[in-house]
């Protein structure tokens, strides 16, 4: 119960928080938001300072920027996101046909990089300072200090353009959901592997583990009896760190590959200026965030029984 009220208090603030500093920094942006929505509608070609004007009063872009918040607060409490500047469709109907298409990717992201993070972590773990171990640190390193668009045009080079196995970018085609969550899952692998890493030596050195071995239970055994949920607990609580990688990560992952999630539609949004659709789609990622981190702590109790009597 303490978890679920936690995850509610923070959901209240991300949404006043991200919903305000989107307003605000959409604002701030150069050029004339009004000549840009009206230009996405007509073309550049079409539009003139009567056609801007036009748009500017329809949307009420000439209102009080004060004014125009507080109206938008109002309707967030009636759990309104307003109209898209652009479509006229409303933003709770276009996020809700995108929303499913980027937990999509984050789920196959986080199925993916458990037996690339993890798994290897925990071999890792069982002979530090090894070869296994030494060559486990170096991919490691390698692949959290590649930013994910250029892991992203590796990832094209070699399985579209060389091996032509998956394709390059789109939704349509079949395994097209495979490299934008490779992408992701790799990053998140660099880290939890680490993680296991550590974890998995904590255990070989503790106390119960060798009390284990000594009772006659084999290595294998007294792994899968007594090492296993410790060493889960704190790979699933860092996930909850990994999750800004993961929420970072899909909006440049999915322009990169074309993928109709939220941060495809957050970019084309910021680039015609609408500002409604990016308050949704900012504040939906946002809550995702805080989503996730529950159900990071959920888990986090259900492996510990330490946890949940604290």
């Amino acid at each position: 119960m303490k978890t679920l009220f936690k995850a509610l208090v923070q959901t209240l603030l991300v949404a006043l928080l991200v919903g305000t500093l989107c307003f605000f920094m959409t604002r701030l942006l150069p050029g004339d938001t009004a000549y840009r929505i009206a230009a996405g509608r007509y073309g550049y070609d079409m539009v003139d300072a009567a056609a801007a004007q036009a748009v500017r009063i329809e949307l009420g872009l000439d209102r009080a920027p004060l004014a125009a918040l507080a109206d938008w607060w109002s309707r967030l409490l009636r759990f309104d996101l307003g109209v898209s500047l652009v479509t006229a469709q409303p933003v709770i109907d276009e996020i809700r046909l995108q929303l499913g298409q980027t937990l999509r990717l984050s789920l196959m992201a986080v199925l993916l990089s458990l037996p690339l993070g993890p798994l290897p972590g925990v071999l890792a773990g069982l002979r530090p300072g090894g070869w296994f171990d030494r060559v486990n640190l170096a991919l490691s390193v390698l692949l959290r200090a590649l930013p994910p668009f250029v892991l992203a045009l590796l990832l094209v080079l070699a399985f579209a353009v060389q091996m032509q196995a998956l394709p390059a970018a789109g939704h349509a085609d079949r395994g097209s959901l495979m490299l934008p969550a490779l992408t992701l899952a790799l990053g998140l692998a660099a880290v939890s592997s680490r993680v296991a890493r550590d974890a998995m030596m904590g255990v070989r050195t503790s106390s119960y583990y060798a009390f284990a071995l000594g009772k006659g239970l084999s290595a294998s055994q007294a792994l899968l009896r007594h090492g296993a949920r410790n060493v889960a607990t704190p790979v699933v609580a860092y996930t909850a760190v990994q999750l800004v990688y993961l929420v970072e990560g899909v909006v440049l992952v999915e322009t990169i590959f074309a993928w109709p999630g939220i941060g495809h539609a957050l970019v084309h949004a910021i680039f015609a200026r609408d500002v409604p659709m990016i308050q949704g789609t900012a504040l939906v990622l946002g809550l995702m965030f805080v989503l996730f981190n529950c159900v990071v702590d959920l888990a986090c109790a259900a492996l510990d029984p330490r946890a949940r009597r604290a």
